[in-house]
C-alpha cells in the first residue's frame, strides 16, 4: 500500500480529449521519457489512437479524484502479429507511467498495479502480463510487490523487454 498511513482508493475512468495535454506534459517528464522516448508528441497521438481501438484500452487513474497515473490495457491476441500471442486467450497486458514525479516510490504504482489485475481477475481474465525494460529497476520491483513473477525475457519491436506475470488465483471449493 501507499506510505501515507492510509488505504489508497483508485479509480479508473477512459481517457478523455481533454486529458490529452495533461498526458503530453506527463510523458515529456524525465521519468517518462526515458522509458517513452523523447516525442511526448508522438506517444499521444499513439494514446489517442488507442482511444478508438478495441485492442487497447487507455485510462487515467485516479486517486481522491485528482488524475496521477496512465494506465493502458491490451489484449494481445486482437492485434495481428503481437509478440505476446503465445500467452494464454485471454491474457491481457497492461503498461502504466505515473504522472507527477512525486509520486515516484510512494508504492502507488505497484498497488495500482495490483488492484487492476485483481480486477481483471474478477471478470475472468486467466493471466495479466506487464513488460518492464530489463534495466527498469524500478518498475521491475513495482510489479514484484503487484505479485507478478518475472518468466522471459525478450527482444521484440518494442526493444529489450522482462516479461513479469500474474495468473488469477486458483479457485477452490470450500
Amino acid at each position: 500500500m501507499p506510505n501515507d498511513g492510509r488505504a489508497a482508493r483508485y479509480d479508473f475512468r477512459a481517457v478523455e480529449e481533454d486529458d490529452l495535454p495533461m498526458l503530453a506534459d506527463w510523458l515529456s517528464r524525465p521519468h517518462n521519457a526515458e522509458w517513452w522516448g523523447d516525442d511526448a508528441e508522438l506517444s499521444v497521438s499513439e494514446i489517442r489512437e488507442a482511444m478508438d481501438s478495441i485492442e487497447t484500452e487507455p485510462l487515467i487513474v485516479e486517486l481522491d479524484g485528482e488524475p496521477i497515473a496512465y494506465l493502458q490495457s491490451y489484449d494481445p491476441h486482437l492485434e495481428d502479429g503481437h509478440p505476446y500471442q503465445d500467452q494464454p486467450t485471454g491474457t491481457i497486458g497492461l503498461d502504466i507511467s505515473m504522472g507527477p514525479a512525486e509520486l515516484l516510490g510512494k508504492g502507488h504504482g505497484s498497488a495500482i498495479v495490483a488492484r487492476f489485475a485483481e480486477m481483471l481477475f474478477e471478470e475472468g481474465v486467466p493471466r495479466v502480463i506487464i513488460d518492464p525494460d530489463p534495466v527498469n529497476a524500478r518498475a521491475i520491483r513495482a510489479y514484484e510487490k503487484a505479485g507478478f513473477t518475472a518468466f522471459d525475457e525478450r527482444h521484440t519491436i518494442y526493444g529489450s523487454v522482462l516479461m513479469m506475470r500474474r495468473d488469477a488465483p486458483e479457485e477452490t471449493d470450500e
